[in-house]
C-alpha cells in the first residue's frame, strides 16, 4: 500500500502520487481505479508506463473500494475525537495508514470487491 500525505488535491499532487506507486510496484502493471474527480481525469495527468487507470462510473462510492479504506480510518482513527490541530490529524491519520499496511489481510478484505477478480 502506498499513501502519501500531500498539501492539495489537484493533478500535480495526483502526478506525485501516481508517480510513486510506479516505482513502489515497478515489478507490476498497476490497474488503479480512480473516480471522477478533475485531478484524477485531467488531461494534464502524467501516467506512468506500468500503470492504466481505470475511471468508475461518477456517483458510485460503492464501487470504489478505497472508501472502505477511509470508512475504516473515520471508525478507528477519528470518531469521537477532536483534534488540537492539523499535526495531530496528520498522526491520527499516519497511525491508522500505517496500521492498515502492516495488516494485508484486512487490506484486502476491505478492497478485495468480486467484480475486481478477472481471471484469463
Amino acid at each position: 500500500m502506498t499513501s502519501l500525505i500531500l498539501p492539495w488535491a489537484n493533478t500535480e499532487m495526483m502526478d506525485i502520487f501516481l508517480r510513486q506507486v510506479a516505482e513502489d510496484f515497478s515489478n507490476y502493471f498497476i490497474l488503479m481505479l480512480v473516480d471522477q474527480a478533475g485531478w484524477h481525469v485531467s488531461q494534464k495527468l502524467t501516467v506512468p508506463e506500468n500503470m492504466r487507470l481505470i475511471k468508475l462510473p461518477p456517483r458510485s462510492p460503492e464501487l470504489n473500494p478505497a472508501e472502505h479504506i477511509w470508512e475504516e480510518l473515520r471508525e478507528k482513527n477519528f470518531a469521537n475525537k477532536a483534534c488540537r490541530d492539523l499535526d495531530e490529524v496528520e498522526d491520527n491519520l499516519c497511525r491508522g495508514l500505517n496500521d492498515l499496511a502492516k495488516d494485508p489481510d484486512k487490506l484486502r478484505s476491505m478492497t478485495n470487491f468480486p467484480y475486481l477478480n478477472v481471471t484469463c
